[in-house]
């Protein structure tokens, strides 16, 4: 392969770290932007003598609405304060789960380094390459101690991604809400800008430590980059063992402070969702940030970093890795740069280029982020596929080199790039009530809560065709290119926008705890109607980020079950051999299995919860009158307690499956339940979130009755309402507790395979030894 490619390894050296640092100064930036509006009242909350300092987005507008009350010193202490119970109560069930999550860090580590160790025999001696006899490589315990060092750093990252993007949006809800005094533009910009701060932090951090982390185990490992880029795997491991339990244990709280709130105050006494006198609408509150800010994040930031390990494992016994060429070997977080500064620019277009006037603008602007940003990413991939990659290379394609030519893998990442955007919209589709899909599951509600279950369920069935065959269409573009390495870079292709996708995603809970913040503060209707508007497009939006999500997570762990199976040494996967069909089977039955697990720990949780919201309307004289406050703090540590509690299960389940299955049954059974689960695992997660995420929007279409099939079917409190209402409740679960979680499961069983699959391919299946 004479040509190398066009940009020098100096270039790229520059170019990675040089993005990333961009991407943290661009989050700074925007964090700034927001800290300008004050949460104290004094002068610049709505002084009209200050008015004159009025930059474009009124930082200093004074009021647009000179309503009753409304520059009342109270209404901004108030929102005051209750930010800072959502913000403690989110900090405080955070550090509670890290301390446990902390524990089993430590103790996986410690059984990555013994397994991974005793391959060779815990030995310091150098050993012949898995893919080229002739040449000496670094021993296995090496490996071992470099793929624990990377397992504890991608697992720290993905905590600190989280625990930075909740600290955000808790700062920023109540800043939304005093913003919307001065216009539904005001607020959206502060939400959006809010978001943004959580997506390039976490895009910037986790390029940046994984660049970090390839530099300095290159200073040991040298010219042996298979045994480096096999450390290196470690990193998506952590990443995404955080990311299961922020995400079961954030879900698990999430939904049983929403379930105990809906159905006690909603349901039984009738009275608004965020009403002040409902005892568990903290709690609510707080689990919109765990759930949804701290658990999308570290999720997505798992599914970004096993994609680039994946991707680089591939590369590294390609002709790239043969022949130590450093540009190519990177095009993985060259494509992630790239996509940082393509971000940078979208989001321009939100918050600078266009100004949003009317509530009916808020939904188009953030699905136009979505065409800009795969529009620009499309060209900027076109760009570094001819600068950075040679005319013409080989891929290891399961013990075949095959050649590739550069525009093939432009296509290939532009092929999951867009598939993304097709799942995308058609999760739009499914989960807006723009639509008429929502609209006939609201309508189906006129005859009770049964049809509109019904009608829910077989929504969520039909919305798996298209991603299903987008997803599928992706997968024969790029490996009939590249074989396992086209599909790690189709994923790479679909996470390129990920700090424009997580702004979106972000942006949703932020403006739902806005809305939350003004009904509590006890602010006019016409604040409320606003918050609202924000709340209702960023349901949609999140929908889209959990279809990204998804999507993104059958690909990558299919990247990972290829660089699995070159790992493991495993020439072909049989289906018709008893090993691997009986792997397939389970495979296939534990996405069910851990579904069931993690519905009935929301279940017994909101048990819990609706006791003791009855228990304070029915003992606190004076709370349904509102002359006496409830009791927040018992309602917060209930879902505390039962998520982290409740999360361990599942966890275990996911974790200790492949190690179970690899040391009893081996490396071919093993491959059985990777595809098994991949296959159900990623029709389940998109039917369950967009089933829950049309039940909620159906509900939110009655309340807002905008149209007159919308008020035929209202008011609030009419029994098609409470049927929605309790449609919505059993979407909860679904939508943001079971439906995320399950992407966790298949990329992390994948990835777990491919760190152990040396111990495997070593040590195991031992019950087939015996018999």
């Amino acid at each position: 392969m004479g040509a190398s490619s066009i940009l020098p390894d100096l270039g790229t050296e520059i170019l990675i770290p040089v993005c990333a640092v961009i991407g943290i100064a661009f989050s700074l930036v925007q964090w700034i932007l927001v800290s300008r509006v004050k949460l104290s009242p004094g002068r610049d909350s709505g002084a009209p003598g200050n008015s004159g300092a009025a930059g474009k987005n009124g930082y200093a507008d004074y009021l647009i609405e000179e309503e009753e009350g409304l520059n009342d010193h109270n209404v901004v202490v108030k929102c005051a304060e209750i930010q800072n119970a959502i913000s403690e109560g989110a900090t405080s069930f955070l550090f509670t789960e890290y301390q446990y999550v902390g524990i089993f860090m430590v103790a996986f580590a410690i059984l990555i380094f013994l397994f991974l160790g005793s391959v060779e025999g815990f030995s310091m001696k150098s050993q012949p390459c898995t893919y080229d006899l002739s040449r000496m490589c670094k021993p296995a315990l090496a490996t071992a101690a470099l793929s624990t060092l990377s397992f504890l750093l991608g697992a720290v990252t993905s905590v600190v991604s989280g625990f930075l993007g909740m600290k955000i949006a808790t700062y920023a809800n109540a800043r939304t809400t005093l913003e919307a005094r001065k216009g539904v533009g005001k607020a959206f910009i502060t939400a959006f800008r809010s978001g943004a701060v959580m997506g390039f932090l976490l895009a910037a951090n986790g390029l940046l430590v994984l660049y970090i982390a390839i530099n300095v185990f290159k200073l040991y490992y040298g010219d042996d980059w298979g045994g480096l880029f096999e450390a290196i795997t470690g990193y998506g491991l952590g990443g995404s063992s955080m990311a299961l339990f922020g995400r079961v244990g954030g879900g698990i709280y999430t939904k049983a402070a929403d379930v105990g709130a809906d159905l006690v105050g909603k349901v039984e006494r009738n009275i608004p969702e965020d009403d002040p006198r409902n005892p568990a609408v903290i709690a609510d509150n707080v689990g919109d940030n765990v759930g949804d800010i701290a658990g999308m994040g570290s999720d997505l930031f798992g599914s970004y970093a096993e994609s680039s390990c994946a991707a680089l494992v591939v590369a590294s016994i390609s002709s790239f890795g043969m022949n130590h060429e450093l540009t190519p070997m990177l095009y993985p977080l060259i494509i992630s740069s790239v996509g940082i500064i393509v971000c940078l620019i979208t989001t321009l277009f939100a918050t600078d280029f266009f100004e949003i006037k009317a509530v009916d603008e808020i939904e188009p602007s953030l699905k136009r982020q979505l065409i800009i940003s795969t529009v620009l990413m499309t060209i900027g991939i076109g760009v570094v596929s001819w600068i950075a990659l040679p005319p013409s290379f080989t891929i290891y394609n399961f013990g075949d080199q095959k050649l590739v030519k550069n525009w093939q893998l432009f296509l290939c990442v532009a092929v999951g790039l867009w598939a993304g955007l097709i799942i995308g919209f058609v999760t739009e589709y499914y989960t807006s009530n723009a639509y008429s899909p929502v609209q006939d599951v609201a309508d189906s509600c006129r005859t009770g809560a049964a049809t509109n279950v019904i009608f829910g369920l077989a929504l969520g069935y039909k919305s798996c065709i298209i991603p299903i065959f987008a997803i599928a269409i992706s997968i024969f573009v790029s490996f009939s290119f590249a074989a396992m390495y086209g599909i790690a870079v189709a994923a790479l292709g679909m996470l390129s926008t990920i700090a424009t996708g997580l702004a979106i995603d972000a942006y949703g809970p932020i403006s739902d705890n806005a809305g939350g913040i003004a009904e509590m503060a006890g602010m006019s209707h016409r604040i409320r109607e606003r918050t609202d508007a924000l709340d209702a497009a960023g349901n949609t939006t999140a929908a889209i980020g959990k279809g990204f999500a998804i999507g993104s997570a059958a690909l990558v762990s299919l990247a990972l079950f290829g660089a699995f199976v070159s790992r493991a040494a495993i020439s072909t996967v049989d289906v018709l051999t008893p090993k691997v069909f009986i792997g397939l089977l389970v495979g296939a039955m534990l996405p069910y299995w851990f579904s069931a697990m993690t519905m009935k720990s929301v279940g017994s949780a909101a048990l819990k919860m609706v006791e003791e919201v009855r228990r304070q309307f029915n003992t606190i004289p004076g709370l349904m009158e509102g002359t006496s406050k409830p009791d927040y703090a018992t309602c917060v540590k209930i879902s505390t307690d039962a998520s982290i509690k409740e999360m361990i299960p599942p966890g275990a389940l996911v974790m200790l499956t492949p190690l179970i299955v690899g040391i009893f049954f081996g490396v071919e059974t093993l491959s059985g339940v990777l595809a098994g689960s991949l296959v159900s695992g990623v029709q389940i997660a998109i039917s369950a979130s967009n089933t829950g995420g049309a039940w909620d929007n159906a509900k939110k279409y009655i309340e807002a009755a905008a149209s007159d099939h919308a008020r035929a079917l209202g008011p609030k409190g009419s029994d098609p309402h409470k049927a929605a209402v309790i449609g919505d409740t059993i979407g909860d679960p679904l939508k943001d507790t079971s439906g995320p979680s399950l992407n966790i499961l298949i990329k992390l069983m994948a990835v777990e395979s491919l760190v152990f699959a040396p111990f495997f391919a070593t040590h195991g299946g031992l019950l087939f030894k015996i018999f």
